[in-house]
């Protein structure tokens, strides 16, 4: 450089101007405040603390803007070979850059913790050196979703004289509470031909007009009275939960909407304080009313509930598109417009994929995306498969064959068709030796783009115990189902499964899966695989009733299993209910209807007189929240169907009525479904289209905030009512296939 000091002004104009050239500052409109996948994708999420100041000196949104003191809202995320530390001290931040990896964002240095106003004018500079010659990016831009920019620039030069730049812009989009000022210092393509080197960073400012802006409105959407926004069957408990018990309501009426008259009158009753939510709650039982019909419940005081339906098959469409989500998420064929629509798209991902570690090359096509992102893994589809099989199981009047899939009209239930599409896809992952391969994906989360348009090249990742035995069990059960539909099928999934549980327990002493290093993909990591190990004997003993499965229950290690459920990690749960489900169970000195009924009894008992909507998840809403609620409710009809115990069935009722409508968020958590519905999940296809996918089961609260959106809406709510309906929240508004098959065994229980 031949300037020392090289300033570089960016107007209101420029950013125009830039738009048109380089894509500066493009606009993609995304609700704030409306409406599953770690930061990883881009940048790792912090742990900034929430009380601290936004806003640094002299109204500056940098706090120590010029490094005095370690500040915890800088970080830096590595991925794809890069590599580098931060040391921060003496007026400066200093990049030490070990590997400059092969993309922009291999490097990327960055700051959380601002919020970005529409209308709102914003200046940013900064003062950056490096001891080479190069050039790099620098972005304010949307901290999820598809992380596009609000204001960038792609080629910064800089060398060792400090290079000053600056940019003024408006914010034109919506507001955006949790943006990221990130430094893309990688080399993509190793373009730069860039080594280790060094970066010292300067003076970094980000100040505000904010005089004409739109302020952030914080306030979350939520009614007064609230019901199962898709409705009820005619004999069902129907019960609406009023928010506030002491606003006045002594009773509430039941509207035709029709007509718009009233056609029930009844008492509101008591209810509960449900710390979890912050609210106490009277309720509204309108049990009697039993003609189908639209109807919304109101109060004096509390106004109206949202609309809901009574009719006898209330729940045939929301089960039809639950199951068809899993359609919609096929892998390696194609999506025909005819059966899709705008979710449609040529073959993807069907090349071979490299085993990790080796110059292999396999064909692993086939199987659905497991959830936002496109990744394939077999320890939750293992489990998406045993709730689809157990749902025809119990309740096979409840799946037709005319789903609208190819396979409609062939004669077989559209559920089977559905599963057999992931086990053929299980069945590429198992490889020579018995042990199955953990997953395929990327070494990286792919961009937010349609499943064919994605080019990261496939990993085989390495063979897991914890795959391995998941496949062993799930293999098992589909033997059992499928024997009088295909008895070939059904013998090649026993002798799949018999290798599978052998390589587990030829390997049962060996470390359990982690991903490698460069891999940022979903782990599904797990810390103890005894579960699932279990859950494939017993699985196995159902099917074969083979002696040998009870010689090798007699060396499981049941002081292991330290968690009950139907989760993708603990999978005790399926195999209590095989156990206990088998005609002629094995010899055990376990007790497994004692440790099923204390699981079972547990949920059933916060759900009916502990928690007031009903929900059975107790205080904590992790991750996932409405998987462990569909889950539970799988479970309670479990055991309703072993002891027809009518509380079993009502607890079960009420997970249902929590998910579609009855929790104090007021959101019907299925999109496309209710009133108030999630219109903008973190899922690829629905982002790349800006056209919500329909039947998807979205995360719902998370009371950890593990994304840096839901830090910055959601801090200091109660833990129920931790929940937000933006793409860019994926711990609240990812999706998942094993999210989606717990709640199409609720919608056939309970059809």
């Amino acid at each position: 450089m031949t300037d020392n000091r090289i300033k570089k002004s960016c107007s209101v104009f420029m950013a125009i101007v830039l738009f048109l050239l380089s894509g500066c500052g493009y606009k993609i409109t995304v609700p704030a405040l409306k409406h599953a996948e770690p930061a990883a994708e881009i940048a790792e999420a912090d742990d900034t603390d929430e009380t601290e100041d936004t806003v640094g000196p002299s109204g500056d949104l940098i706090i120590d803007d010029d490094f005095t003191e370690k500040s915890s809202r800088w970080n830096v995320y590595k991925e794809s070979g890069g590599n580098a530390t931060v040391t921060i001290g003496q007026g400066k931040l200093t990049l030490h850059i070990l590997s400059p990896g092969i993309k922009g964002h291999s490097v990327q240095l960055y700051y959380d913790g601002f919020e970005l106003l529409e209308g709102g004018r914003y200046h940013f500079s900064c003062e950056i050196s490096s001891d080479v010659e190069r050039h790099f990016e620098w972005r304010i831009q949307q901290n999820g979703g598809d992380y596009h920019p609000y204001a960038s620039d792609t080629q910064v030069e800089i060398g060792p004289q400090p290079t000053e730049f600056s940019c003024d812009f408006i914010m034109e989009e919506a507001s955006d509470p949790s943006p990221r000022l990130c430094f893309n210092l990688g080399d993509a393509d190793s373009a730069q031909g860039l080594g280790e080197h060094t970066i010292v960073l300067d003076n970094v400012i980000l100040t505000a007009d904010t005089s004409a802006a739109k302020e952030i409105d914080r306030e979350q959407i939520m009614t007064d009275i609230n019901i199962n926004q898709i409705g009820y069957h005619p004999e069902d408990e129907k019960r609406a939960v009023f928010r506030k018990k002491d606003n006045g309501d002594d009773h509430f009426d039941v509207i035709d909407t029709k007509t718009g008259k009233s056609v029930l009158q009844g008492d509101i009753t008591e209810g509960l304080t449900y710390g979890s939510s912050g609210d106490r709650v009277c309720y509204a039982d309108f049990s009697e009313l039993k003609t189908p019909g639209k109807y919304k419940v109101t109060g004096p005081v509390s106004g109206e509930s949202y609309e809901f339906v009574i009719a006898d098959d209330v729940y045939d469409d929301a089960l039809v598109d639950s199951l068809r989500m899993l359609y919609l998420q096929r892998c390696g064929c194609e999506l025909s417009k005819e059966l899709a629509g705008d979710f449609g798209h040529g073959p993807c991902h069907t090349e071979e994929a490299q085993v990790y570690g080796s110059s292999e090359y396999i064909d692993v096509s086939g199987g659905w995306h497991d959830a936002g992102d496109y990744g394939r893994y077999v320890v939750p589809g293992a489990k998406t498969v045993a709730d689809l099989l157990l749902s025809y199981e119990l309740y096979p009047s409840a799946f037709g064959d005319n789903n609208n899939i190819p396979e409609s009209g062939n004669g077989i239930p559209d559920i089977l068709d559905e599963a057999r599409y992931e086990l053929d896809w299980m069945f590429k992952m198992q490889a020579g030796d018995g042990g199955v391969y953990h997953k395929v994906t990327g070494l990286e989360f792919d961009d937010f783009c349609l499943a064919n348009e994605c080019t990261a090249k496939l990993y085989v990742l390495p063979k897991s115990k914890t795959a391995s035995a998941d496949f062993a069990a799930a293999m098992y059960m589909a033997a059992r189902v499928y024997r009088g539909i295909d008895p070939e099928f059904a013998d090649r999934c026993i002798s799949a499964a018999d290798r599978a549980l052998e390589y587990y327990e030829a390997h049962a002493k060996e470390s359990n899966f982690t991903n490698p290093g460069d891999v940022k993909t979903g782990e599904y990591g797990d810390g103890c695989s005894v579960d699932e190990y279990l859950w494939a004997i017993c699985e196995g003993y159902k099917t074969t009733g083979d002696a040998r499965f009870e010689k090798k229950l007699a060396d499981v290690d049941f002081s292991k299993i330290k968690n009950d459920g139907l989760g993708w990690d603990d999978m005790s749960g399926y195999a209590y209910y095989a156990y206990m489900s088998t005609d002629k169970p094995m010899i055990s000195t376990f007790d497994f209807e004692k440790r099923f009924y204390e699981y079972v009894d547990n949920i059933k008992e916060i759900s009916l007189r502990r928690e007031a909507y009903g929900s059975s998840i107790g205080s904590d809403y992790p991750w996932g929240s409405n998987m462990i609620i569909a889950n539970n409710g799988m479970a309670l009809l479990m055991a309703y169907g072993f002891k027809h115990d009518e509380e079993y069935r009502l607890a079960a009722k009420r997970q249902l009525d929590y998910l579609l409508g009855t929790n104090s968020t007021s959101y019907c958590f299925l999109t496309g479904y209710g009133t108030q519905t999630p219109e903008h999940p973190h899922h690829r296809p629905s982002e790349a289209l800006q056209e919500c996918m329909k039947g998807m089961l979205v995360g719902g609260p998370d009371s950890r905030l593990e994304d840096p959106y839901a830090k910055a809406v959601l801090s200091g709510l109660p833990k129920a009512r931790c929940y937000v309906d933006n793409a860019q929240s994926y711990s609240c508004n990812e999706i998942t296939i094993y999210w989606n098959s717990p709640l199409c065994f609720l919608f056939a229980g309970l059809k």
